[in-house]
């Protein structure tokens, strides 16, 4: 009598843990994964049945529910233009940074080498370095102005020549002795140029301080006296801090449009940083051979082919390359979605020239086959181990 017994519950349980199994592969079968429709992303309906009314409570939740959806876009020929022209309108140029070079005015800390004609002793009284070996912050040999604008000469006393240029101070140096000698013949020249600097940090060979000259110094002086571009410099994404405001500079923007570089010219305070290409990176996953972040070329630019290039190019065996998404702006409050169908080898023409931006991610999906197989094998431990307990239950 028992044996039939355990007979039939062994069979209930086989058909159980078999019910059970069809059904999640059911569902899994129904969840959509990335296969998103443009409809869908782009706007959300509710339909109802019947006069049913909605409470305020339901209509907030719905309102949020349509705010969040991402808004998805077909990449075709004219998204791409449409694009292209947001970032050239974004990404021009602060015209308050091209601005005349004005002539180099002395300040505190240059160093003055100064001569009157007939009277070489008067030369005697400039200030020689001490120790026997100089450091390069030390000052050269002669007339430091001090931190008051002024310097101090031999029978012409202390004369102001801060923020005066270098004949300015020259004629109110010689006005000085006129006190004492007679039509003095006075000739000064700036020995060491200490007052003025910008510093230039970043992706560059020598980063740190820079003195400014009597030479206007333009962006590519700035970047020529720091050594030069490192290899991984993104010269498209240059920041220059002027007055605690942060502007943007793309030089090979600048380039492309014919604009010179040099007539950025740098003031004293000034900050130009160079940032590193990985700051700028892409990630790519999902079914590509090597999931990466794909790194923008040194001008800047990076466009999806590129991307999946790094990443070893999509894999054949396991991806849909008609749901091939980009991901934007995941962490702001309005996504966006852009999706291509890379089933044709015309649509590589779009991935070529559809630029990305940093931290886009760059998505390929699996194909139905893929996705089926791979949520069987999470299921077939628990399938095994029902029919384990069937087996044992026996």
């Amino acid at each position: 009598m028992n044996k039939p017994i355990l007979t039939i519950r062994t069979s209930v349980l086989r058909l159980a843990a078999l019910g059970a199994a069809g059904t999640l592969l059911s569902a899994c079968a129904t969840v959509p994964g990335w296969n998103m429709d443009a409809s869908t992303a782009a706007s959300t309906s509710i339909s109802t049945s019947g006069p049913t009314q909605t409470t305020g409570t339901e209509e907030t939740n719905t309102a949020m529910a349509t705010e969040a959806q991402p808004l998805m876009s077909e990449i075709d020929v004219s998204l791409i233009k449409q694009l292209r022209d947001e970032i050239r309108n974004a990404s021009s140029l602060d015209e308050s940074l091209i601005s005349p070079a004005s002539p180099y005015v002395l300040g505190a800390g240059d160093v003055l080498q100064i001569t009157v004609w007939d009277h070489p002793e008067l030369a005697a009284a400039q200030i020689a370095p001490t120790q026997t070996t100089t450091r390069a912050a030390d000052p050269v040999a002669g007339f430091v102005i001090d931190q008051r604008g002024d310097v101090m000469f031999p029978y012409a006393g202390r004369v102001h020549v801060a923020g005066l240029s270098a004949e300015e101070a020259q004629a109110a140096l010689a006005k000085a002795l006129k006190k004492s000698f007679v039509e003095p013949q006075v000739t000064l020249r700036v020995a060491s140029y200490r007052a003025s600097q910008v510093y230039v940090d970043g992706e560059i060979h020598t980063p740190g301080p820079q003195s400014i000259n009597d030479i206007p110094m333009g962006l590519y002086e700035a970047i020529s006296r720091a050594g030069g571009f490192s290899p991984t410099a993104d010269q498209s994404r240059m920041v220059l801090v002027r007055d605690g405001v942060s502007h943007p500079i793309n030089l090979s923007q600048l380039l492309e449009r014919g604009q010179n570089p040099s007539n950025v010219v740098l003031r004293s305070g000034d900050v130009l940083r160079v940032p590193a290409r990985d700051e700028s990176g892409v990630f790519v996953m999902g079914e590509v051979n090597k999931p990466t972040t794909a790194l923008p070329m040194r001008n800047g630019k990076l466009s999806l082919s590129d991307a999946l290039a790094q990443a070893g190019s999509v894999n054949l065996a396991s991806s849909n390359p008609g749901q091939v998404y980009v991901i934007r702006g995941s962490v702001g409050d309005k996504p966006k979605v852009f999706h291509l169908d890379a089933k044709s080898p015309v649509a590589m023409i779009l991935a070529n020239q559809f630029d990305l931006q940093p931290r886009d991610v760059v998505y390929v999906d699996s194909g139905n086959l893929v996705r089926f197989s791979r949520v069987l094998s999470l299921l077939m431990p628990a399938i095994n181990a029902g029919l384990t307990a069937a087996i044992v239950a026996k």
